[in-house]
C-alpha cells in the first residue's frame, strides 16, 4: 500500500483566517466565541457563535464571483487556496488529472436557502434566483474548489454531519493509498450562523444558551451545557509519499490510519456505551498497525453537550483500554466553538501542528471536573510535549462516527 503525506494546510476560523493564525491563536488559549452579529437574537434564547472576524469577500473574489457563492463555498476556496499555495503543487510537477477534491460541509447553503425562500415567499417564484441551486447545494464547495484550482481528478462531497471532514480526510487517504488518486484536496467547510441554523439546533436542545463566551463551550466540564456554532473551513493536501519526494515538497505529518463506523441506534444520541465510537477508533488503530498504548494525544470531538462528552469518555475506554486514563485528549472547540462539517479538518490541522511543535493544546475554560469525563483531559494551559501518534475524532448526527491517525514525520 502507497503510504500518504500532509504537504498542505489551509483555514479559516473563528481564531485566525490563515493556518498560522490559528494555531497561534490556540497556543495563546484564545477565544472566538462572542456575541452573533449576523442578526438580531432578540427573539433567540442563544446569543452567542463562534464567527469569523474581519472578513471581507472583497478581498478574495471580485463582486461578481462573491455574489454567485455562498459563504461556505467562499470559505472553502480561501483554505483551499492557502494550501494549495503551502504545497507547492503546480502544473509542472503534478498531473492534475490525478488531484482529486473532497471537501465536506454538513449544511451547505443554509443562508442562501434562508434568502432565496424569503424572496418567493416575498415576492413569488419567478423572482427566485436561477442561481439558487448551484449556490447552495453541498457538493458546490468541492466543484467551485477543483475549477478555481483546476484539479481533475475526482471530486465529490462527503456529508455526515459532524464527522465529514474527517472522513473526507480518511476516504481521501484510501483514494491515495489504493492507487485512485496522487493527491486530494480534502477537508471541509460551515457557513450556518444563520436564523434557521441557530433556532434548529436551539429547538433540538443542542445549543448552549450560556452568555458567558468563557464558559458557553467547555467540553468534559461538568455544567456544559451545550455547544456553540462556529464557522469557517480547514482543507488539507494528502499526497502520495513518493509523489511528494520526487518534487522536493515540504512534508507536515503522515496519515497512518482511518477507521469508521455507524451507531444504528439514533439520529442524534450515541449509542449505548459510546460502542460505535469506539469501533471506529479501534479500525483506526487496526490500520495504523500499531499498538493502542503508542497514541500519546487524542483531539477528541468534545462538543460541550452532555451526551457526546460522556459517550466519547465511554468510547475512548473501550478502545483503549488502560491507555485511556494516560493519553492526552483535549477538545479545541472551547477556542474554535463547533464548525459542524468543518470540525474534524481543522482539528486535523490542530493535531499537524502538535506533532510538528510538540505541543499538546488545552480544553480553554475548563473548570468543573466531571465525574463521568474522567479522562487525562488538558485544562486551559497547553503542554509541551513531543509525542508521535495523534488521534482526531468526530462523531456525526445519524450515528456517524470517524477517526483517523496521524503520525509525527521523521524521514
Amino acid at each position: 500500500m502507497r503510504r500518504v503525506v500532509i504537504t498542505g494546510m489551509g483555514a479559516i476560523t473563528p481564531i485566525g483566517n490563515t493556518v498560522e493564525e490559528f494555531w497561534n491563536s490556540i497556543k495563546e488559549e484564545k477565544c472566538g466565541i462572542d456575541e452573533i452579529t449576523y442578526f438580531d437574537t432578540a427573539d433567540f434564547k442563544v446569543k452567542l457563535a463562534a464567527e469569523i472576524k474581519d472578513y471581507h469577500p472583497e478581498n478574495y473574489f471580485d463582486h461578481k464571483a462573491a455574489k454567485r457563492i455562498d459563504g461556505f463555498t467562499q470559505y472553502a476556496m480561501i483554505a483551499a487556496r492557502e494550501a494549495f499555495k503551502d504545497s507547492g503543487i503546480q502544473e509542472e510537477n503534478t498531473d492534475m488529472t490525478r488531484v482529486g477534491t473532497v471537501i465536506s460541509s454538513g449544511m451547505g447553503g443554509l443562508k442562501s436557502i434562508e434568502e432565496q425562500n424569503a424572496i418567493y415567499l416575498e415576492k413569488g417564484p419567478d423572482r427566485v434566483s436561477p442561481m439558487y441551486i448551484p449556490i447552495a447545494i453541498t457538493n458546490m464547495a468541492a466543484g467551485n474548489v477543483a475549477i478555481d484550482l483546476g484539479l481533475k481528478g475526482e471530486s465529490f462531497a462527503m456529508v455526515t454531519a459532524c464527522a465529514s471532514s474527517t472522513h473526507s480526510i480518511g476516504e481521501s487517504y484510501r483514494l491515495i493509498k489504493h492507487g485512485y488518486q496522487d493527491v486530494v484536496l480534502a477537508g471541509g467547510t460551515e457557513c450556518s450562523i444563520t436564523p434557521t441554523g441557530v433556532a434548529g439546533f436551539m429547538n433540538i436542545k443542542a445549543l448552549s444558551q450560556a452568555t458567558d463566551k468563557i464558559r458557553a463551550s467547555i467540553p468534559f466540564d461538568a455544567e456544559r451545557s451545550g455547544f456553540v456554532m462556529g464557522e469557517g473551513a480547514g482543507v488539507l493536501v494528502l499526497e502520495e509519499l513518493e509523489h511528494a519526494k520526487q518534487r522536493g515538497a515540504h512534508i507536515y505529518a503522515e496519515v497512518v490510519g482511518y477507521g469508521a463506523s455507524t451507531d444504528a441506534y439514533h439520529i442524534t444520541s450515541p449509542a449505548p456505551g459510546g460502542e460505535g465510537a469506539a469501533r471506529a477508533m479501534e479500525n483506526a488503530i487496526n490500520d495504523a498497525g500499531i499498538q493502542k498504548e503508542q497514541i500519546d494525544y487524542i483531539n477528541a470531538h468534545g462538543t460541550s453537550t452532555p451526551l457526546n462528552d460522556k459517550g466519547e469518555t465511554m468510547a475512548v475506554k473501550k478502545a483503549l483500554g488502560e491507555k485511556a486514563n494516560t493519553v492526552y485528549m483535549s477538545s479545541t472547540k472551547g477556542n474554535t466553538g463547533h464548525l459542524l462539517g468543518a470540525a474534524g479538518a481543522v482539528e486535523a490541522i490542530c493535531c499537524v501542528k502538535a506533532l510538528q511543535e510538540g505541543f499538546i493544546p488545552p480544553t480553554i475554560g475548563y473548570q468543573v471536573k466531571d465525574e463521568e469525563c474522567d479522562l487525562n483531559i488538558v485544562p486551559n494551559h497547553g503542554i509541551q510535549k513531543d509525542i508521535t501518534y495523534a488521534m482526531s475524532n468526530s462523531l456525526g448526527f445519524g450515528g456517524h462516527n470517524s477517526s483517523i491517525i496521524l503520525k509525527k514525520w521523521e524521514e
